[in-house]
């Protein structure tokens, strides 16, 4: 199968400057770096490899020009087989890039997990806001060997495999050249170490599932969906990282009365139809307690009648939506003969 061009790959033209070159290849090795891609992996490792021998070429001015006049008739061998590609993206987004690309081993210090939990709340809860309690579970450095998983500092040695490197490479000759693969080192899980004797605590882990007690303000004006975030409270980290945060999903129980929408709630009143024709006060309940409500005469079906800042704390204010009053009728049945005689001659006068 022949190679595409270089030029091609990289989206660039010949004439490019050295500077639109390593543009191009910053831009395409983000998009296509294996770890953006974890649902096509096999695809996107065989686009990385494409854009790293494209880069390995036009990047050296001396294989550029051997590339221009000879192609790819020019390369006995793979182009870039010097080359480590970690260690080429390493250089334009440093060694703790903020894309998640692990470059070589995973020894060195990584943020902790962030973890999550739902927390159910009343309609008033979330209204008004709440200091909750919360019991979450989860992982933490074992309090017995700081972390390190060996029963002391002594009992820690550099692999043998990988001298500490948390990677191993395999040299592959293929047709089309020479191929390094850089992967985990098997023997030490790519960390670059091995323990000898385990934390009797932790059995080598480094940490320990521990359940605790979190105290948490909820917010007045929080809905479904809101997300509260607790920083450093999520697991621990390993290798001397900062912990990650625990977040806390809001779920709002249904409420016999009252539904929200936004920041107002709406509530169903059903009344005798003679009250909503001549008129009425009548008294209902709100979060805030008893209020009285005058119903105009004539109100029709399905009118909304407002009560100005009883409904939901508009979130990180002090102000409140309003409660929607939707007038429901009830249409009685069963009229006797009398009753029946009153309303057609009410009607027809």
């Amino acid at each position: 199968m022949s190679k595409k061009d270089y030029y091609e790959v990289l989206g660039v033209s010949k004439s490019a400057s050295e500077d639109d070159i390593k543009k191009a290849f910053k831009k395409l090795a983000k998009q296509y770096h294996p770890d953006m891609n974890r649902d096509n992996i096999a695809e996107s490792e065989e686009k990385f490899k494409e854009i790293n021998e494209a880069y390995g070429v036009l990047s050296d001015s001396n294989k550029k020009n051997q590339y221009d006049h000879f192609g790819h008739d020019g390369f006995n061998v793979n182009p870039n087989t010097n080359g480590n590609f970690d260690d080429i993206f390493s250089n334009f987004f440093g060694k703790n890039n903020n894309f998640g690309f692990n470059f070589g081993f995973n020894n060195r210090p990584q943020r902790g997990n962030d973890i999550s939990y739902e927390v159910h709340l009343t309609l008033e809860q979330a209204i008004f806001g709440y200091d909750a309690e919360i019991k979450i579970t989860k992982n933490e450095n074992c309090s017995i060997c700081n972390g390190l998983g060996a029963a002391s500092q002594n009992d820690i040695e550099v692999c043998p495999i990988c001298k500490g490197t948390g990677q191993t490479q395999i040299v592959q000759n293929t047709p089309a050249g020479r191929v390094i693969n850089i992967m985990p080192c098997q023997r030490c899980k790519g960390k670059g170490r091995n323990i000898k004797k385990a934390c009797f605590n932790c059995q080598g882990k480094g940490e320990v599932l521990r359940e605790k007690i979190v105290k948490v303000k909820i917010p007045a004006g929080v809905d479904n969906g809101s997300k509260i975030r607790v920083t450093g409270e999520g697991e621990s980290s390993k290798h001397g990282g900062p912990p990650g945060d625990l977040y806390f999903h809001v779920i709002v129980t249904k409420h016999h009365l009252f539904t929200r929408e936004g920041n107002n709630l709406l509530y169903q009143l059903s009344l005798d139809f003679t009250k909503v024709i001549l008129g009425t006060t009548v008294e209902i309940k709100t979060l805030d307690g008893k209020i009285s409500l005058v119903v105009p005469e004539g109100t029709q079906p399905n009118t909304i009648l407002k009560v100005a800042g009883q409904g939901a704390t508009i979130l990180h204010s002090n102000l409140r939506g309003d409660l929607l009053v939707n007038i429901m009728v009830q249409i009685p049945k069963n009229l006797n003969n009398k009753q029946k005689t009153a309303l057609t001659q009410f009607y027809s006068s």
